[in-house]
């Protein structure tokens, strides 16, 4: 029996999931593949990661063997010219005449690229295929700075690409008046914009190139509105065109704008041709994600394989990490009242926006945005597409459930059966949870190997692990809770691993116990581990992925930074008081006394850090960490010192617990206070340790804190002595340090621990484990090898090189930072 024989003209993404789903249903076809580019098909939603260090074989799809291995013919660089359908066949560049029954389209699309005079000029690229990010890689290596045209999804991840290669001048040129527009509304826009402008992304909204300046090369980007701008490089990302030019010369239908005409079976108008992916034109839309493509190329699997699946509109709902800033949308996103109620959460201090909208009853999500923080992306979108009944408050969706944990967890296993997990591979809900009771799997990347789902975008990852654990849980199994997919341990695990083999740098640590190149979530928590145990200057660790760290000072809106010196319990001499002044006079920084007892300048330029440093740590200053995660403050009242009503000194005890444990880094920030009396003067109760004065000695209050989550600290022990405090406070920061998952406060550590504040008080007061000797000797290590990390920096030449923000030219600043008069001060304008 002669088998039919299918032709895929196209070997991208979409036209190699074809080939996967049909070889997987079907050993009944004769499969030949002709590809326009000269490799095999890669991961183009992970195109950027080329530049951090991935190469072509990590992008790859699978391998030539596996062609083999199913027996498709595949033939690389040699793209179809012509179809004839008369008589079935297919022509291509090289000369080869095939003969169809079928013939599938995946041909993608292109980049488009704007007519604008000087287009042609050197130093100007597309953003879209391997080929191009060699170009773009070996041009910047002799540019300084960079532009990319356009302000969508593709254009900031190829900004990213540029800063990634070390052009730190990087620009965005949009024509709309805001970013990201088919995405995200105005408000969200401008919060992205504040975060990517604090991160060095200089954004120009509605600007229109009239030409592109240069004789052979590139050297500015003219606008209609008379401005220029200087670039050495552009990067045009202004959108996509599908590549329907061969449909076209076949006679097919084709859109106005456009893309190959498909029906609900995805095809075409030849009933033996289909189209999927970028090229497909479905009732006049084209779709840019991978996921609809996946399902197109299952809808014609379907079709091939005597099933009835049809393509439906499809949900274009997203989440991604751009420079670093979580964006995502779901549902309907725009729609306004009065035909829905809408409700937003806005940080401008954290950059954090979200807005969900919901029906005018309050039963149902609609959709949203978020910017920011898109944690609760995955169960917004199971709550949309399910439409699952709203809580009582709506609001809890995005401010944080009252429920806590267990009411979330109830929520992800209280889907249904049929909820779709990963749109990407259409594994739903029943397919995760049967794999983990049925055959056993209880990793994600065992899921992923079993089932595919988390193997396309990978945004359904964090839902896929919490189906795991929930139905591991239903079942009663043991759960292992591990730091991400890199590494097959927690956080403790990994802290204990890392000081029995004396490992002190994150690549050691990942060939030792991990695998992969690591990720955003395994990078700083184990850098953080590494300056738990070894007490290292900070700004050695490349792996650091913050850049408050990476510079020891937090960034600020406009790109400046602040300075934040150390004021032990809010003590300060007069002449140092002095000091201080006379720095913000010089630099013209706008300076605020914090709720943290703390003089905070404001406005530095990156080039100035050092310098600024160096004159306060001349007048006897230290870092105040106030941009890592470690001890903040110890926040004291006047005490028996001055206040009538103290018991005790509680000055000189805030700076002895301060200058114990300043410098010394935690899974998040610590902040301290001790008050000399009931009255509570310092507010130690809100602290992650507290410390209230009593007739008979001091009580001790832990894992308290502020924030968007306020929890008050709760009484760990009362009436004693400074002595037994200190050894209490020793043991209980350690045990957080070596227990606590990465990024947890105090206060979420406790509420997670079984047995709550009964068991910590076993642990740290009656040494029920046995361990307390180990916590206050690695403690006392900490605090013997205490270093400022600021005065490190200005006396070790090489480091301190680092502060500059043109690499070329280190004491020029940076020109787009602007300040505005403000009550006797300026601030950042932006």
């Amino acid at each position: 029996m002669i088998k039919p024989t299918i032709i895929v003209v196209g070997n991208g993404m979409v036209g190699y999931k074809f080939c996967e789903k049909l070889v997987s249903k079907s050993s009944g076809f004769n499969i030949i593949v002709f590809g326009e580019e000269p490799r095999q098909a890669y991961d183009r939603v992970h195109l950027s990661e080329y530049f951090n260090g991935k190469s072509a074989d990590d992008l790859s799809m699978s391998t030539r063997e596996w062609y083999d291995e199913q027996g498709i013919m595949l033939r690389l660089g040699d793209p179809v010219q012509e179809i004839n359908r008369t008589t079935k066949t297919v022509h291509s560049l090289l000369g080869v005449s095939i003969q169809y029954d079928y013939l599938v389209l995946a041909t993608g699309s292109s980049a488009f690229v704007p007519d604008i005079p000087g287009i042609e000029k050197d130093g100007v690229f597309v953003y879209r295929t391997i080929e191009d990010l060699e170009l773009i890689k070996a041009y910047a290596a002799n540019a300084k700075t960079g532009a990319v045209m356009g302000g969508g999804l593709l254009g900031l991840e190829a900004a990213k690409a540029l800063i990634d290669l070390g052009i730190e001048d990087t620009h965005v040129i949009e024509f709309a008046p805001r970013l990201m527009p088919r995405q995200i509304d105005s408000a969200g826009s401008g919060m992205l914009q504040s975060k990517l402008k604090e991160l060095g992304l200089n954004v120009h909204l509605n600007k229109s190139t009239s030409y592109i300046g240069g004789t052979h090369k590139i050297d500015a980007l003219h606008f209609n509105d008379e401005s220029l701008l200087p670039v050495d490089m552009l990067v045009i990302s202004a959108g996509i065109r599908p590549r329907d030019e061969i449909a076209k010369l076949a006679g097919l239908q084709v859109g106005t704008r456009g893309g190959i005409m498909v029906n609900d079976k995805m095809q075409t108008s030849d009933e033996s041709i289909f189209a999927i992916g970028e090229c497909a034109l479905y009732e006049g839309m084209i779709y840019g994600l991978v996921a609809p493509g996946y399902e197109m190329a299952d809808i014609v699997v379907s079709q091939l394989t005597g099933g009835s699946k049809l393509f439906y509109p499809y949900d274009m709902s997203t989440k991604l990490k751009l420079i670093g800033v979580d964006v995502a949308s779901f549902g309907d996103a725009f729609i306004t009242e009065p035909d829905c109620r809408t409700i937003v959460f806005e940080d401008t201090h954290k950059g954090i926006y979200k807005r969900i909208n919901i029906t005018i009853d309050g039963q149902y999500l609609l959709g949203g945005i978020l910017i920011g923080d898109a944690d609760a992306y995955n169960m917004l979108l199971q709550t949309v597409n399910n439409k699952l009944v709203l809580p009582p408050n709506p609001e809890d969706l995005i401010l944080g459930s009252r429920g806590g944990a267990e009411s979330e967890g109830a929520g992800i296993m209280s889907l249904p059966d049929d909820a779709l997990i990963c749109s990407c591979e259409a594994v739903n809900k029943a397919t995760i949870c049967s794999s983990v009771t049925d055959l056993g799997i209880t990793d994600i990347n065992g899921i992923k190997k079993c089932t595919k789902a988390g193997t396309g975008c990978g945004g359904c990852v964090p839902l896929v692990k919490d189906l795991i654990a929930g139905t591991m849980k239903a079942n009663g199994q043991y759960i292992k809770n591990v730091l991400c997919e890199h590494f097959e341990y927690s956080r403790q695990e990994l802290y204990d691993l890392v000081k029995i083999n004396n490992i002190k740098n994150y690549d050691l640590v990942l060939d030792h116990f991990g695998h992969g190149d690591g990720c955003e979530v395994c990078k700083p928590a184990v850098a953080s581990i590494l300056s738990s145990l070894w007490n290292d200057v900070i700004v050695k660790q490349d792996t650091i992925q913050d850049s408050n760290d990476r510079f020891l000072a937090n960034i600020q809106k406009g790109g400046t930074y602040s300075v934040v010196p150390r004021i032990p319990g809010g003590e300060i001499t007069p002449d140092k008081l002095i000091v201080i002044g006379q720095v913000a006079k010089q630099y013209g920084l706008y300076t605020k006394i914090t709720g943290g007892q703390r003089i905070d300048l404001f406005g530095a330029h990156l080039n100035d850090l050092p310098d600024i440093w160096e004159q306060l740590i001349e007048a006897g200053f230290e870092s105040g960490h106030a941009y890592g995660k470690a001890l903040r403050t110890v926040k004291s009242c006047v005490g028996s010192t001055w206040c009538r009503f103290g018991l005790h000194d509680s000055v000189s005890f805030a700076i002895e617990i301060e200058d114990r444990y300043k410098g010394i880094r935690a899974p998040h920030k610590l902040k301290g206070g001790v008050s000399g009396c009931i009255r509570e003067c310092a507010e130690a109760k809100s602290k992650d340790f507290g410390v209230i004065a009593t007739e008979k000695g001091w009580n001790l209050y832990v894992c308290g804190n502020g924030g968007s989550k306020p929890q008050h600290a709760e009484l760990f022990a009362t009436d004693i002595d400074k002595e037994t405090l200190v050894k209490y406070l020793d043991r209980f920061l350690m045990f957080y340090i070596k227990t606590a998952e990465p990024l947890s406060r105090t206060a979420t550590w406790l509420n997670k621990m079984d047995g709550g504040l009964a068991y910590l008080k076993n642990v740290v007061i009656n040494d029920s484990l046995g361990i307390c000797g180990q916590l206050e000797e690695e403690m006392q290590a900490l605090v013997n090898t205490y270093h400022c990390e600021w005065k490190e920096v200005i006396e070790d030449p090489a480091l301190r090189k680092r502060f500059t923000h043109f690499v070329n030219a280190p004491e020029e600043k940076d020109p787009s930072v602007q300040f505005e008069p403000m009550r006797e001060q300026v601030k950042a304008k932006w």
